[in-house]
């Protein structure tokens, strides 16, 4: 675990948030990347924002016009952390209110849909899609894998 990789975590909301987050954010990103059995090296950003800035990234960079939970934004010069020397390089984007409103409606705590949306984030990053139901299905089963694997279950 930790070979080669570095996570950072950056908040830019508001919010206050749990100081153990930053750890436990770090901690699950990296149990994806074991449990997805990457090897190569990793650079991992994950930023919290609020609703206004995500919407402008979303617009920007999908033509959204809409705030969302969560962006992944694969930084890598090849299409997948195998394909380059470099390894995998992202960024994960949340919006912290976003996530708020996420947990009350579906009676989970936020720091649980904080993780919840790294994974995702993260999981879009390895090439992960949820564009068909299928896919949808597949990446909430690994959500509920990896969240129970840092103590929370769903």
């Amino acid at each position: 675990m930790g070979r080669n990789r570095l996570v950072t975590v950056l908040k830019i909301a508001k919010q206050t948030l749990p100081r153990s987050l930053r750890g436990k954010l770090r901690q699950v990103v990296e149990k994806v990347l074991d449990g997805e059995g990457v090897k190569e090296p990793a650079t991992i950003n994950i930023v919290l924002c609020d609703d206004p800035t995500i919407r402008e990234l979303n617009k920007r960079f999908l033509n959204h016009d809409y705030p969302t939970d969560v962006l992944s934004f694969p930084l890598s010069e090849g299409s997948s952390a195998s394909e380059t020397e470099q390894g995998l390089v992202g960024e994960i984007i949340i919006s912290v209110e976003t996530a708020e409103r996420n947990a009350k409606r579906f009676r989970q705590t936020l720091e649980s849909e904080l993780l919840r949306l790294a994974i995702h984030g993260t999981l879009h990053l390895l090439g992960y899609d949820d564009a068909t139901y299928s896919q949808r299905r597949a990446m909430r089963r690994k959500e509920r894998q990896y969240l129970r694997s840092v103590g929370f279950a769903e």
